[in-house]
């Protein structure tokens, strides 16, 4: 055979079979904004969701399904041993009292069931007497003694980047306030917002630390969430939010980092003003990157901060997935790993949970295209 063709099918060939990466060894490289095998992926989606790709791929548990999908991160987390009363952490994925108090009701659609909730447990508080009066969960009501083992079944056979969620901080106390009264209390009770966030973040803070010990190296990636932004712009101003919130959120992120684990943050909607502080205090992942909001243009987040920071998401959730195209949701995969992915510093991954009414065909198109990309290195 001709030396040159002899080299064009050498090469032909190489590029079929790359070399493969485990999935922690992916998510890993790409956090540390080097180019992976191909991109990491992660799947979230309702349960309504996953019980309809369960059926249509005819597989029999959400582990078959993400490894159908190769997502490669997992999640592990405290086990509930507190009083009976309380459903655990949160009532959001099957309601129930919570352990900071509050009620979490359902509320259905025609495709899902959320739970929400509906009457703030401290609405009536009126100064931080009254909130020093409430009932404030205590950490040893969880059980940190099984991750270790829990970790070392999840990376056999294959080592997956393993997540701890903290917890939702800023929410948790938003819920327990109502929005608005919380958001008056920013501006005319500073006080109690103060007080409530060194409960919350007081509280995950010291969960988080007890799994970290526990798991013995075995966490990659602590996740923080509450959502600042909105479709527009921020909640509140960038200003109030180093004021008050920051602080706080600082405890749930520098600490981590600097002790050598990756950092990961969900907000919903534009956060752009506040990027650089979030860099500052030691984020390595900013999630879910929203479509269609000011300042969070993949090409526009790439140019101001890539390689300083990784990206989460950006596959639209509201529009694209529900009424777009199998072919145009394959497009949007592509552009997002073309320009956030190309050296690393991207997962992909839907802007939230991927909802009911989405087409099966809209969502094998989002992970199957990422699953399948390779990145060539000749």
């Amino acid at each position: 055979m001709n030396p040159v063709f002899m080299q064009i099918a050498w090469k032909k060939l190489f590029r079929r079979s790359p070399m493969t990466m485990t999935s922690r060894e992916r998510v890993l490289t790409a956090l540390d904004h080097r180019q992976p095998d191909r991109p990491p992926l992660n799947y979230f989606g309702t349960p309504e969701t996953t019980e309809k790709l369960l059926q249509h791929l005819k597989l029999e548990t959400f582990e078959d399904l993400k490894q159908f999908f190769g997502a490669d991160m997992r999640y592990v987390s405290a086990s509930y041993v507190g009083p009976t009363c309380y459903c655990g952490m949160s009532g959001y994925a099957g309601g129930g009292t919570d352990v900071w108090g509050q009620r979490w009701e359902p509320v259905r659609n025609e495709f899902c069931t959320y739970y929400e909730v509906l009457d703030p447990v401290l609405k009536s508080a009126r100064n931080v007497q009254d909130l020093e009066g409430h009932s404030w969960p205590n950490p040893d009501w969880f059980d940190v003694s099984g991750l270790k083992e829990a970790i070392k079944a999840i990376n056999d056979p294959e080592p997956r980047a393993i997540v701890y969620p903290m917890g939702s901080f800023l929410e948790t106390a938003r819920a327990m306030r109502g929005f608005e009264i919380f958001t008056m209390d920013m501006i005319e009770r500073p006080e109690m917002v103060e007080f409530m966030l060194e409960k919350t973040v007081g509280f995950f803070e010291e969960l988080a630390m007890r799994a970290v010990e526990a798991a013995d190296g075995g966490i990659d990636i602590v996740w923080s969430a509450s959502d600042v932004g909105m479709q527009t712009g921020m909640m509140f101003s960038p200003g109030l939010w180093r004021e008050l919130v920051k602080p706080f959120h600082r405890r749930l992120i520098t600490p981590f980092k600097e002790m050598g684990l990756k950092t990961r943050y969900h907000t919903d909607g534009s956060v752009e003003p506040i990027i650089e502080d979030l860099i500052e205090m030691g984020l390595d992942i900013l999630d879910p990157i929203q479509p269609d909001t000011p300042g969070m243009d993949p090409q526009n987040l790439r140019e101001t901060f890539g390689g300083r920071l990784s990206f989460y998401g950006g596959v639209d959730t509201q529009k694209l997935l529900p009424f777009g195209s199998p072919k145009q949701v394959e497009q949007k995969v592509l552009e997002l790993i073309r320009v956030l992915g190309d050296q690393g510093g991207y997962i992909v991954a839907a802007s939230n949970a991927v909802q009911a009414d989405v087409p099966v065909a809209n969502i094998l198109a989002l992970y199957c295209t990422a699953r399948d990309y390779t990145y060539y290195t000749c």
